[in-house]
């Protein structure tokens, strides 16, 4: 089958033909469908240390089985659609079995170089991580509920408080997943700060209040002045060296930080800032299996929407070049493969 493969960092992904994935027992085989590029994937092709020569990425993806293995728990079927959690735990830990799988100790990723991912025509999954598309649900919403899960992860995580005021930065997809989930739980206002203008008009679509210049504009001035308050949280989108600590310095006291951007080089913050504001710091990673169930019900429902975050689809002969373009957007936002 072909797929596009990480080589080396700094280079361009190559179109190559690569083996076709054989299902373990508990597995299945997808037909990808619809696979989203991910942020996380354009940094690691070009911060060290990368991923290993000939990996393949993509872990945003729905599809369509073709291939049931041995004892693969859910009754799938050949011809059932869905999208899946990219990973596959052991199955049998307390993690796996209570839907937190990120937590397992045998986790194998998807797309990072342990278990191919579905920048390709076809991509192994884990019964148990698989989730059905409900019939309302098409294959390029399905690509969207990874993002959409990591973004309901975060508010989630955050404790937001109905009536809080918001600040999020960056508009990629994760901002814009944040910006949705931050309006569905109730934040009075929510201000988007993002450098490229398409980004902001796309934020108001997803229910930002205020949109943030932030390539001229000084967020937390622009955030005061607008809503007449000071954030109750921040949500780092975006995953730079330097922007935590510009987040600790915009925040007001005893507010919060919740960092869902990825940075992946070394950074330094000033701790007696954060500590003299008493703010509250938090981590977050991926999701759990209940919010991809969530946010399959609320699509399902229509009481969301991620289209309009998808702004571009290629297939596989001009991904590559999407790829790399996506590095420097412009108009574009979430950019699907269609292999």
């Amino acid at each position: 089958m072909r797929a596009a493969v990480f080589r080396q960092l700094g280079e361009p992904l190559t179109v190559e033909d690569v083996p076709e994935p054989e299902p373990a027992p508990g597995d299945l085989v997808l037909e990808v469908k619809s696979c989203g590029i991910c942020g996380s994937d354009l940094h690691v092709s070009d911060v060290p240390p990368g991923l290993p020569p000939g990996t393949v990425m993509g872990h945003e993806f729905a599809g369509e089985v073709v291939e049931v293995g041995p004892e693969a728990p859910g009754g799938w079927k050949v011809g059932d659609r869905a999208c899946s959690l990219p990973f596959i735990g052991c199955g049998r830990c307390a993690a796996c079995l209570g839907g937190d799988g990120t937590a397992c100790a045998g986790i194998q990723a998807t797309g990072l170089g342990q278990i191919p991912g579905a920048y390709a025509e076809r991509v192994r999954v884990g019964g148990l991580e698989t989730l059905r598309l409900p019939d309302s649900v098409d294959f390029e919403q399905g690509a969207t509920v990874e993002p959409l899960a990591v973004g309901l992860h975060a508010v989630r995580k955050s404790g937001l408080a109905p009536g809080a005021n918001v600040l999020v930065i960056g508009a990629g997809p994760i901002g814009l997943a944040t910006t949705l989930w931050a309006r569905f739980f109730g934040a009075r206002s929510v201000a988007v700060s993002e450098k490229a203008a398409g980004r902001l008009d796309l934020a108001a679509r997803f229910g930002a209040t205020h949109g943030i210049d932030a390539s001229k504009d000084m967020p937390s001035v622009v955030f005061q002045r607008e809503t007449g308050a000071s954030p109750d949280v921040i949500f780092e989108c975006v995953g730079v060296p330097g922007l935590l600590q510009e987040c600790i310095m915009m925040a007001p006291a005893r507010s919060k930080i919740v960092v869902v951007g990825v940075c992946m080089q070394p950074d330094t913050i000033f701790p007696g800032m954060a500590i003299l504001k008493e703010l509250s710091l938090d981590f977050v990673i991926a999701y759990r299996r209940d919010d991809f169930v969530f946010t399959l019900d609320m699509l399902d429902a229509e009481r969301i929407d991620s289209k309009p975050m998808i702004t571009d689809r290629v297939g596989l002969d001009g991904f590559a070049e999407a790829f790399e373009a996506l590095k420097k957007p412009t108009t574009q936002c979430k950019v699907l493969l269609q292999p």
